[in-house]
């Protein structure tokens, strides 16, 4: 890291420990200083339209239209950064630092050539500076160099959606700070459509009934001599041990929506019989691989990238660490569906698990029951 800047800035003090961040206002690229924000070159947006979006929690979207009506808008929201005491599963707490409350944060969302104005909040209440790097920005660590903000802050960022797919936000305040804040839940993701909305592999619209986001979260939660999870007080008092656990690169847990179970029962995703349901997907650092039980990706676009040929037909698709995939599928049965990580293991031993309820009428034509378990003849 001290490679690529020139400056290191403000230190926090946090538990009697000095912990000194990088506060990037100056890059050094080619030998060369740039000042970040310079103006060089500049856009007249004043005519624009300017929209609120308000932002929900996962897994649900906020209102949208999927085709974009009129010329490219400003699109305005505010995220407040929340640290907060999270239950991840039965009895196991972890000190999370989230986007708005939530592990993942809130999906945004946008069309392409609009303008996205972030207003990312830091209370007087929170104990750490942090800033936002959104994966679909273009410049200055993806907006994270303009956005460093110490509690009681808050930063203004604006920049243009120049690439349609569905991308990564996390928390990235330099060194190891970068990972311990992303693995204490601080990431989301931003979907930025293409103005015409989706397509198929030979450019026919494809239009979905609901959508659905899901956040991968791998949790590094300490443990005593007992084998008994550790509760700690503040995200400075875990640190040290967390990082510990950190690089063993084995998560303790994996979790959808920030807890083992969160979106199964009678919090499942819900669908019906002939509805085309969009599957956001996403994992801020480690690869996963995504499969619906007794479903397919009907069309996947690989990298969350729109701009390109959606797959089709899947029966699983990766989502390397560090980005998100969207995926459509249209439900032809009813009843449960799992919604897993394809590493059985993280799926059904470390929670990385999630459930549709689909309503409907059952096709024979599809599955029948032949005849029912009974001694062999």
């Amino acid at each position: 890291m001290k490679s690529l800047y020139k400056k290191w800035g403000r230190s926090v003090i946090l538990s009697s420990s000095l912990l000194f961040v990088p506060f990037l206002s100056t890059t050094i690229v080619a030998g060369e200083s740039i000042e970040v924000g310079k103006i060089g070159v500049e856009s007249d947006i004043s005519g624009l339209k300017r929209v609120t979006q308000t932002l929900v929690a996962p897994p649900f979207l906020p209102a949208h239209e999927q085709v974009a009506i009129g010329a490219p808008k400003i699109i305005a929201m505010t995220m407040k950064i929340v640290e907060k005491e999270m239950e991840i599963a039965e009895d196991v707490f972890v000190q999370a630092m989230t986007f708005e409350g939530s592990n993942p944060g809130p999906i945004i969302i946008v069309h392409k050539n609009d303008y996205v104005e972030l207003t990312l909040q830091n209370p007087a209440t929170n104990s750490m500076v942090h800033n936002i790097d959104l994966h679909s920005a273009t410049g200055a660590l993806g907006g994270a160099q303009m956005t460093e903000v110490a509690p009681g802050e808050e930063a203004v960022l604006r920049f243009k959606a120049t690439k349609s797919g569905v991308f990564v936000y996390h928390c990235a305040p330099g060194g190891v700070m970068i990972p311990f804040h992303v693995v204490s839940g601080m990431n989301g993701v931003i979907m930025v459509l293409p103005r015409n909305g989706l397509t198929d592999k030979t450019g026919n619209s494809v239009s979905y009934d609901k959508g659905y986001y899901i956040g991968e979260q791998d949790w590094y939660v300490p443990q005593d001599e007992e084998g008994e999870f550790k509760r700690y007080s503040s995200p400075a008092e875990a640190m040290g041990d967390t990082f510990e656990v950190m690089k063993t690169l084995i998560p303790t847990h994996l979790t959808f929506n920030g807890k083992v179970g969160a979106i199964t029962g009678k919090h499942a995703m819900k669908a019906k019989v002939g509805e085309t349901v969009l599957f956001i997907h996403s994992q801020a650092n480690r690869d996963s691989r995504v499969h619906l039980i007794g479903g397919h990706g009907d069309l996947v676009w690989r990298g969350g990238s729109f701009n390109d040929a959606p797959a089709t037909n899947l029966q699983s698709w990766s989502v390397v660490g560090g980005e998100a995939v969207a995926a459509l599928y249209t439900f032809q049965q009813p009843g449960i569906y799992a919604y897993v990580n394809h590493n059985l293991i993280e799926s059904i031993m470390l929670g990385a698990a999630a459930h549709v309820s689909v309503e409907g009428a059952w096709n024979n034509d599809l599955m029948e029951q032949v005849s029912k378990p009974s001694p062999i003849n």
